[in-house]
């Protein structure tokens, strides 16, 4: 279901869309909340126990400090991002959606790094020790990409983001996930040797190579996901590249 104009002016004892400042839609069955971009005086809002996947519209409620969205279907904490420009928001409660994941101490942290004004979150009082620790153990979220928007920067920054945490959380820096080592592997990419005790010079190698490899297997990953007018695209990315490189080692060697 859709919120429509009518429903908030009713809703709100409201006459003007401008003028809602507090809204309470709990239990409406909504699917659709775009009209909320025409609200930029809203501060508070209910859309708990609703159906609203994105909270996009959201990013317009400059006014907004509190948002209550449990029990609905954000399915991604890249959502958040949409919130990181609301400067007057302070209480979050986001708990029973999808996106909270099965950690529920990294889906705090992540929060709390990425919304840091907040004062409460999921009914709990935020402390300044969480946001202390939410820098170091939270996870850096970027606008989540649309189909047809092109957004292929944060795609590419999403996919190795999720590979290097794959490996930092497996305790050995020079792990793999099997997914990757599967795909590393038919890519023919070649892991890097594990010395016992590695040298510094070693593991800065290894390091290099390893990020090497995380970047050429997302880019492989994303072009599975593109039609003919993007994989022309990057063809032309890719020759005019490999163009100004082949210059550029002529140069070097005539030096």
């Amino acid at each position: 279901m859709k919120l429509t104009r009518k429903m908030v002016l009713s809703r709100a004892k409201a006459s003007e869309l401008h003028n809602v400042r507090k809204l309470n839609c709990w239990g409406s069955r909504l699917t659709d909340i775009s009209i909320c971009r025409e609200m930029p005086s809203l501060e508070v809002i209910t859309l708990s126990v609703n159906s609203v996947s994105t909270l996009e519209p959201m990013s317009q409620c400059q006014q907004l400090s509190e948002l209550y969205l449990r029990r609905n279907h954000i399915a991604s904490l890249t959502e958040l991002s949409y919130l990181k420009g609301l400067p007057r928001l302070r209480v979050l409660w986001l708990a029973e959606n999808p996106c909270c994941g099965a950690n529920p101490h990294l889906y705090r942290m992540t929060v709390l790094r990425n919304l840091p004004t907040l004062q409460k979150l999921d009914n709990q009082t935020v402390t300044e020790e969480e946001l202390s620790r939410a820098l170091m153990e939270g996870e850096e979220v970027t606008t989540p990409s649309r189909e047809g928007t092109g957004n292929g920067r944060s795609e590419l920054s999403f996919a190795l983001s999720t590979m290097n945490a794959t490996a930092e959380t497996q305790g050995d820096p020079l792990s793999y996930s099997e997914e990757e080592a599967s795909i590393q592997g038919q890519l023919g990419l070649k892991r890097p040797a594990q010395d016992r005790f590695p040298s510094f010079s070693q593991r800065e190698t290894v390091s290099s190579c390893k990020n090497r490899n995380n970047i050429l297997t997302a880019v492989l990953l994303l072009l599975q996901d593109l039609d003919t007018e993007g994989l022309e695209a990057v063809h032309q990315t890719v020759v005019s590249r490999l163009q100004a490189l082949h210059r550029q080692e002529l140069q070097e060697d005539m030096e």
